[in-house]
């Protein structure tokens, strides 16, 4: 309760800023995301085999992208400015989608947009860092409180996206998804601050950049970690729709229920997270998020029953809740004085999953059946869990 309290006398102005941004960009993307290959399939008239290479080209965009702005956002320039020009980008790409239906437009301008607007989430993160940082804030439970307003986004997006995509047409939900991107840059234009640089001394910029050359070991092994873990995660939502309606005869609807239930239990595990991170460290967080990972992939494949998967949800949400919030955490601690890059490598780990996760789910499917798909997470998850255990501890 006590925690509530401060966070509750903390969370004015620019802090409330922040997260009503958050919110309301997770929301436009939750919009978008959910229905994109159906819009490919049904209003682009793409086949499968296009639908599954516009999703690649569009990761392999994104994490380029990301990159190079990561890189000149952390050495240059004004980190508000370049998130009010993503967040322009977002409109455009909305837009493009609104009105064209060229499959050949939409994966050279449209794909161009989006890599550059999907940068907007992590370098509003690395803002919200480098401010928690100047002011001298809880870093960690901001982060997760901020962390939890995109679960939230995405318990309320994919309901009303695929309302709005059934009832009004693609057009009138990728406009009100347009529209929600103008109302955030204006609340970044007027609420969000321009954290000024901090100047290193020569010697204590040289004594950062050999902290960074030396931690280069665990950040390449928790990006592979991480990267294994955003694959589990994603083979599972492309496979499970599919899985339970094929294989266990249960009913559609119920995929929905089952993602909906994991992104409202998500929440709580993130604040949790945030609110006992400092007891127990990262590692041992991010370790017992991974186990409990490895407990619901093994737990679909032992439990197939409606009651069985929606308790599973439990595991699910304390899995991808803490990987979420403290595994970005994680990242920055382990490259200090570069906030962009750090939360840029963790959204790119997150964009690599779905890519490997694209590829093994319509090969294992395909040629084994679903339960392969299962099999195969579980395994991986079990390396993933060997791997994060591995990594320093900060």
């Amino acid at each position: 309760m006590l925690w509530l309290m401060t966070m509750g006398r903390r969370l004015n102005g620019v802090y409330a800023a922040f997260m009503l941004v958050a919110f309301m960009m997770g929301v436009a993307g939750a919009l978008q995301a959910p229905t994109l290959s159906l819009f490919l399939s049904r209003e682009v008239g793409a086949q499968p085999f296009w639908v599954g290479l516009f999703y690649t080209v569009n990761a392999i965009a994104g994490i380029l992208v990301s990159l190079w702005l990561a890189k000149r956002s952390d050495s240059r320039g004004d980190r508000r400015r370049l998130i009010m020009f993503c967040c322009l980008m977002a409109v455009g790409n909305a837009l493009l989608f609104a009105f064209n239906r060229h499959y050949l437009t939409l994966i050279t301008c449209g794909v161009m947009l989006a890599s550059i607007a999907n940068a907007a989430m992590p370098q509003l993160f690395a803002l919200a860092r480098e401010y928690a940082d100047s002011s001298a804030r809880e870093v960690v439970m901001f982060s997760s409180v901020m962390r939890a307003q995109l679960s939230l986004a995405w318990v309320i997006g994919p309901p009303l996206a695929f309302m709005l995509a059934l009832n009004y047409g693609f057009t009138t939900m990728f406009s009100i998804a347009a529209g929600i991107f103008v109302i955030s840059l204006a609340l970044i234009a007027i609420k969000l601050p321009s954290v000024p640089r901090v100047e290193q001394p020569s010697e204590e910029a040289a004594a950062l950049a050999q902290a960074g050359g030396r931690q280069d070991k665990n950040v390449r092994m928790l990006f592979i970690a991480s990267t294994l873990m955003w694959t589990c995660n994603t083979m599972y939502i492309i496979d499970m729709p599919l899985w339970i309606s094929s294989d266990l005869g249960l009913p559609d609807s119920l995929a929905g229920i089952l993602m909906g239930t994991a992104a409202g239990l998500e929440i709580s595990a993130m604040i949790l997270a945030g609110y006992y991170v400092k007891r127990f460290g990262k590692r041992k967080m991010m370790v017992a998020a991974v186990a409990a990972g490895v407990l619901f992939y093994a737990g679909l494949i032992l439990f197939h029953g409606r009651t069985a998967l929606l308790a599973l949800q439990l595991f699910n949400a304390i899995f991808i809740g803490i990987i979420a919030g403290i595994g970005m955490l994680w990242f920055q601690d382990l490259m200090p004085g570069r906030a962009g890059a750090a939360t840029t490598l963790f959204t790119n780990s997150i964009s690599t999953g779905v890519i490997l996760a694209g590829v093994m789910q319509g090969a294992l499917s395909q040629s084994y059946g679903h339960a392969s798909v299962y099999w195969t997470i579980a395994a991986i998850s079990l390396v993933t869990l060997f791997l994060t255990s591995k990594v320093k501890d900060i």
